[in-house]
């Protein structure tokens, strides 16, 4: 199997990189500042500064956990480094639904912000037109993309400040009496509780910021950390002020019949109709963005995925610009199953949307964890406190906790979803023993029809049999027999293969002992049903001789397995060019 290369793909600088992110991020003020105030009314932009404060925190555990794993595909990427290919495959799953709801639930809200303008405009037929425009545009590959997302987000930026700037002008105008008279009205609950689920629902403000680490491996060294600063700035500042000053310019009871295009609603309020109209117009622009944003991170994914046998090999076929059209056409289908079943209802949507996406940046706190306990000897850029990943989890719960209570419902649609998804991704990861159960079947049903029955177990037996080839690579420096047992215990039970090739590369006059050589020897015969190789390289461990057994032994740099190096190592990871930590 040839291992997709994108070498000669360019690599995204920092403001592409945070384009391509902060479509999705920023696309957020659209509707949370308004949604928070429904909940917690005057004190919406506290709700929105502690969201920041969350942010924070996963800033730092996206830094440490990317900066030691710096490859695509984000909190599956972190677990299976840290734990089985079969949890990585849940974290994996939300991520793939999260990216779903967000591309649909982005094209529907871009064209109802449209409908808004232009009344006669027909809303699903338009948000297909805006899925597949953006399938083409990604296809056309990754660099094309981010020019098309810096343009979005460059215009957005604009928008928003002089949004802010019209805003502020009509208060310093028209004084503080109106936030005067809604800081002292009172709320329909208590305090705690308002500003609880006003938190709980602003969390849906940083929607986008795990999409930076789905395609790390396309951004220029030392721009991934600069996207996670940039977004938790645009975060942190935007969101609270626009709730701030909308505080101060609408009466809360208000708000709450002009979520759907509160900025535009301010847009009048401060400006007039033309500010409306171009709010809206950015509006529609943005969230096309982040339908961008969707696709651009599902690719890195499931490339990703694909590269771990996880879905079939198929995929992986890339074109001359360095995109996998395959993978981006099977997600582009799966959009529009998704928006045919909902209908292009948005709560439905947002249901998938919401669970989804916290649920994901709950597995990269507990990835990080995974990383500081199972790699903790594994170079990193930044290191993030136990404590402070344990505040960024527990906010993360606390707000699924909120959303859960606010819509129950949106539970059960998330679950509709969820199970199908799981389970085709688990049959896809136990594939062997599918087939397996496939061949006693055919065996069974077609045992009176001998042609069906040999034609059968002919394709079957050959699935299997190809599947089995595929040989892993472990590279040892003269472990153990503990820790040789753990590796054959771990490939038997992640991966399907028959054949594993143990490596020591050894430096001139470097021998390793007998006792290495017995043990492996007294191993090899406790598991027969795997065909397990001793190989000596010469040489020095290192990027230019994995490259090399790669290429002689036809064997995918995924498909190579070493212990957790440590501070003394002389590479970094992203170098060997997509090796696994397993032990």
């Amino acid at each position: 199997m040839k291992e997709p290369s994108s070498s000669n793909t360019k690599k995204l600088s920092q403001l592409a990189s945070t384009a391509i992110c902060g479509n999705d991020i920023t696309s957020s003020v659209l509707y949370v500042s308004a949604l928070c105030i429904v909940y917690a009314g005057q004190y919406a932009f506290i709700a929105l500064l502690i969201v920041g404060v969350v942010l924070f925190f996963f800033r730092k555990i996206y830094g440490e956990a990317v900066g030691a794993l710096p490859l695509n595909g984000g909190a599956y990427n972190i677990l299976l480094n840290t734990t089985s290919k079969g949890n990585a495959s849940l974290a994996a799953c939300l991520t793939i639904l999260s990216y779903m709801a967000t591309a649909v639930l982005s094209a529907s809200e871009a064209m109802h912000y449209l409908h808004s303008v232009f009344p006669y405009f027909p809303v699903i037929i338009a948000t297909m037109v805006i899925l597949t425009i953006f399938l083409f545009l990604t296809i056309g590959g990754i660099s094309e993309s981010a020019t098309v997302s810096i343009i979005i987000f460059l215009i957005h930026m604009a928008v928003l400040i002089i949004l802010i700037g019209s805003c502020i002008y009509y208060v310093i105008v028209n004084g503080l009496s109106m936030a005067s008279f809604n800081f002292h009205s009172p709320l329909k609950t208590s305090v705690s509780t308002a500003i609880f689920l006003g938190f709980s629902t602003a969390m849906l403000g940083i929607t986008g910021f795990e999409t930076s680490a789905n395609f790390v491996e396309e951004q220029q060294p030392g721009v991934f950390p600069k996207t996670l600063r940039n977004m938790w700035i645009l975060v942190t500042v935007i969101n609270p002020v626009i709730a701030l000053l909308a505080v101060c310019i609408i009466p809360l009871d208000v708000v709450e019949g002009h979520e759907a295009a509160f900025l535009s609603f301010m847009g009048t309020k401060t400006a007039g109709s033309w500010l409306a109209l171009v709010v809206s117009l950015d509006a529609a622009l943005v969230l096309s963005g982040a339908v961008l944003t969707a696709f651009i991170g599902v690719n890195g994914l499931m490339k990703r995925m694909t590269l771990d046998r996880i879905f079939p090999q198929a995929l992986l076929k890339e074109n001359k610009k360095g995109s996998s059209p395959r993978i981006l056409i099977v997600f582009y289908i799966l959009c529009f199953s998704i928006l045919f079943i909902t209908e292009g209802q948005l709560a439905p949507l947002a249901g998938v949307y919401t669970i989804s996406f916290l649920s994901v940046m709950a597995f990269f706190g507990f990835g990080n964890l995974l990383l500081k306990i199972k790699r903790a000897k594994l170079p990193r850029p930044e290191y993030a406190p136990s404590g402070l990943v344990i505040l960024g989890i527990l906010g993360i719960i606390i707000a699924l906790y909120g959303n859960v209570k606010l819509h129950p419902d949106y539970l059960v649609v998330f679950l509709q979803y969820f199970i199908p998804a799981i389970l085709i991704i688990y049959i896809f990861l136990k594939r062997k023993v599918v087939i397996h159960y496939l061949l006693i079947y055919a065996n069974s049903v077609f045992d009176k029809i001998q042609r069906a029955s040999v034609f059968s177990r002919f394709h079957l037996t050959k699935e299997m049999r190809k599947l089995n080839r595929q040989p892993f690579v472990y590279f040892t420096k003269g472990d153990n027999i503990a820790i040789l047992n753990k590796v054959i215990i771990y490939v038997k039970e992640n991966e399907i293969t028959q054949k594993l090739k143990i490596v020591t590369v050894l430096q001139k006059e470097q021998q390793l002992n007998e006792t290495f050589v017995r043990d492996f020897e007294a191993l090899d015969r406790a598991y027969p049903d795997i065909k397990i190789e001793y190989i000596q390289v010469p040489g020095v461990f290192g990027p230019e001789i994995i490259d090399k057994l790669s290429r002689d032994w036809n064997i995918p740099h995924n498909f190579m397995f070493i212990g957790s190096p440590s501070d003394r190592f002389p590479h970094r990871l992203q170098d060997l060019g997509g090796v696994r930590l397993i032990i």
